[in-house]
């Protein structure tokens, strides 16, 4: 499912395809869902955190730097 999201850090639109499930999400997405890491645990954190805040993996290492 291709997600397009803003992102919290620059404020552009962000898509990502992933492998979830359009009524999961939309149940996430309405807050009447488990939570994230509960409704997708198959997810990388990555693209967890894409799905809540629209920020890409590459956003994120381009501000605090690659993992150690």
């Amino acid at each position: 499912m291709l997600i397009g999201r803003i992102s919290a850090f620059t404020s552009k639109k962000n898509y990502m395809e992933l492998d979830i499930d359009e009524e999961a999400y939309f149940l996430w997405l309405s807050g009447a869902g488990p939570m994230i890491q509960d409704a997708f645990p198959h997810l990388t954190a990555g693209e967890r955190e894409f799905m809540m805040s629209g920020i890409t993996p590459q956003e994120w290492t381009n501000m605090f730097g690659a993992e150690e």
